[in-house]
């Protein structure tokens, strides 16, 4: 991925932020077919010092599992926010006359090894740990888990499913928020999004500041 250096993302906090809050991610992979995807859930697990994991689970019936082999390399797109940008919100531009439009977002790329299983017991952990996520991010006063339903009902649904396990290898980000813009200009757009609905955004083009000499 080309990343331009002033708007390259190396926070771990902000990247774990955008996976958290995006988590529905692009697994892109290498089949005898040619390349292919398919957009699953991750949760994403650091280690002492490392990039740690991804985890998912795929039905079954998915053939990633059977054509892609244990241990392939593949690449994981988790989308931030994003929005079209107007040169004719940025005061600059009714001065200048020299901007063109552009496009703000944030997006994280994840390289990595690819490991399957379809242990049970694994399993179980992994649905877990994924509704536990979710759950508590829809901020559910009683949050689902699977002792909500009958065993066997359950049993059923992960003899369906295969685990997914991605060990990073490498983690590539950008957040371009208009860095490179005065601070007027970045409050005429800040406002614009506001108008538009795009509160996440806007407050993440507030919290980037700008380049230096800017």
């Amino acid at each position: 991925m080309y990343v331009p250096p002033h708007f390259q993302e190396n926070r771990p906090e902000v990247i774990d932020e955008i996976i958290a809050k995006n988590p529905l991610g692009t697994l892109v992979y290498s089949m005898s077919s040619g390349l292919d995807a398919t957009h699953v859930p991750f949760v994403h697990r650091r280690s002492d010092g490392g990039d740690g994991v991804l985890l998912a689970h795929v039905a079954r019936k998915n053939p990633i599992w059977n054509e892609v082999a244990d241990g392939s390399e593949v690449l994981v797109i988790f989308h931030g926010g994003d929005a079209y940008v107007s040169p004719n919100w940025y005061p600059s531009k009714h001065e200048t006359h020299r901007l063109v439009p552009t496009w703000n977002y944030q997006v994280v790329h994840v390289r990595g090894t690819i490991h399957f299983t379809e242990d049970a017991k694994a399993l179980r952990s992994l649905v877990a740990l994924l509704t536990h996520q979710q759950e508590t991010a829809a901020a559910e006063p009683k949050p689902w888990k699977m002792g909500d339903s009958e065993p066997e009902y359950i049993a059923g649904l992960v003899a369906a499913i295969i685990g997914v396990e991605i060990r990073i290898t490498s983690i590539s980000a950008v957040s371009k928020l208009s860095q490179n813009r005065e601070e007027r200009d970045k409050a005429g757009l800040v406002s614009e999004l506001l108008k538009r609905g795009e509160d996440e955004l806007a407050a993440e083009i507030e919290k980037a500041g700008k380049l230096p000499g800017i």
